[in-house]
């Protein structure tokens, strides 16, 4: 039986206060006093707190009223660990890997912005997109088990919907291509699509589950289900041949 969500974060903040406490140096390095963390809310505002520089109290409330934002992060951060292949596991990745922090403070925007806080959801995007480098409308839907590799340069526009186990590495832009001023107006990331360095995906267009959008592609259309697509104004070349995605059935 797979660990529950709130197992998961429970772990995952025990591995990091232990991280921290056997390394004081890597802790003054990040910025942060080994301590012990009430849950993971605690944990992440103090974290993006100094990543970022800015005070953590909207990230560690917004985590402390929304379970389910702990649980997709507490996903986020295991997939993170899983597939970039990295030692130390999830206390690293929810450390020292870059996408993860701006992956955890869309997830706070988001959270604002649904609730109706618009103006607070901008200004954390504002201050965290600052520290992270990343440009992520808080409007822009992002499904469980998000892997944003690097990070740097990560661009996503204000109708974008992503899916499920997606990976993305750095430079890569989801935009719209100002034709177009309707509800949808911004790529649509269906589950398990890869998206390599430097793609540009454009306007209201869906890449089907599955798929592999090559780096430094620009893409215009529609990309069927399992295809992978290269070049500027990419074409269909094959099969997919790379999947992060886990056989059907095992829980998140």
């Amino acid at each position: 039986m797979s660990p529950r969500p709130k197992d998961c974060a429970t772990t995952l903040v025990a591995d990091t206060e232990a991280l921290l406490h056997d390394t004081p140096e890597v802790a003054a390095l990040i910025g942060i006093r080994p301590r012990r963390f009430d849950d993971f809310a605690d944990l992440a505002g103090a974290l993006l707190a100094a990543f970022a520089g800015v005070p953590g109290d909207v990230v560690r409330r917004t985590y402390a009223a929304n379970p389910a934002l702990v649980a997709l992060s507490s996903h986020d951060i295991a997939e993170t660990a899983r597939r970039n292949f990295e030692p130390g596991g999830a206390a690293a990745a929810l450390l020292f890997a870059r996408g993860v922090h701006a992956v955890m403070a869309h997830r706070v925007a988001h959270q604002l912005w649904q609730d109706g806080a618009h103006t607070l959801a901008l200004a954390v995007k504002s201050s965290f997109g600052r520290a992270f480098s990343t440009d992520i409308h808080p409007g822009a839907r992002i499904g469980a088990g998000f892997w944003l590799d690097h990070g740097l340069g990560f661009v996503a526009g204000e109708t974008c919907v992503i899916g499920q186990d997606v990976s993305i590495w750095h430079n890569v832009t989801l935009g719209s291509t100002l034709s177009d001023s309707g509800p949808q107006r911004h790529p649509t990331l269906q589950d398990g699509v890869v998206v390599g360095a430097g793609a540009i995906v454009l306007g209201n267009v869906t890449i089907g589950a599955g798929a592999n959008v090559a780096a430094g592609a620009i893409v215009i259309t529609d990309v069927a289900p399992e295809t992978v697509v290269v070049g500027a104004k990419a074409r269909q070349v094959g099969p997919a041949r790379i999947s992060f995605r886990q056989s059907s059935g095992a829980a998140p």
